[in-house]
């Protein structure tokens, strides 16, 4: 069913539009205008103004495919605006909480199915707050919070700058927000790819390696 909008268009709606249409990217490169309009819930002529500014910005790469038709490509460029801009549209939705709550407690639930008691966070903020009120009412211990830009402690856990100084994790749970692209995949170059976990909500391509490299 297509999504229904306001026919005024702000500053909120016109990023909430670009993520969409980066999310649908993602999910499928083989759109045509025609059923991104559908999907997003918008004229044509807009969804096809939105791929060109897209395309403008380095985001997207179009390449013309068999029939006349062209496939859509989210560049490394285009993968870090769509975590950038999921970061910024669940930190000010009221969804955020009760989603990151659900998807925390699932993780949680993963790593004590599996064996895996002591659980290091990659990246410090709203999310790692979110998974350490969580982790109370289970077994896991939070071993650190890793994040090379900050220090101390953040939520009664030390904070240390690499996973090497963290010793013993039996796996990591990514919670940086402003780039979990880029948190996943310093993970998975410090500690086997399916000890890595991340949040749905996230959309972060999972699977070990560096893969902004592997994009292009």
């Amino acid at each position: 069913m297509a999504k229904t909008r306001s026919p005024s268009r702000t500053i909120e709606s016109e990023k909430e539009i670009t993520l969409d249409l980066l999310n649908a990217l993602h999910d499928n490169r083989a759109h045509t205008q025609r059923s991104l309009a559908e999907e997003l819930g918008i004229a044509l002529g807009l969804a096809n103004a939105y791929l060109k500014r897209c395309a403008k910005k380095g985001l997207i790469k179009v390449q013309q495919a068999p029939a006349n038709r062209y496939a859509y490509y989210l560049t490394p460029k285009g993968f870090a605006e769509k975590s950038s801009l999921t970061a910024e549209y669940f930190s000010q939705s009221f969804k955020f909480f009760r989603i990151a709550r659900t998807e925390s407690a699932d993780l949680l639930e993963r790593c004590g199915t599996r064996g895996w008691r002591r659980v290091a966070l990659y990246g410090a903020g709203d999310l790692a707050e979110i998974v350490t009120l969580c982790a109370r009412d289970t077994e896991i211990e939070l071993a650190c919070v890793v994040d090379p830009s900050a220090g101390g402690e953040f939520g009664g856990l030390t904070v240390v700058g690499d996973l090497s100084r963290a010793p013993g994790v039996d796996a990591v749970i990514v919670c940086a927000l402003g780039d979990p692209q880029a948190a996943y995949d310093d993970a998975c170059a410090q500690v086997p790819a399916d000890r890595v976990l991340t949040h749905p909500f996230l959309k972060v391509q999972t699977g070990g390696g560096n893969h902004r490299g592997a994009r292009r």
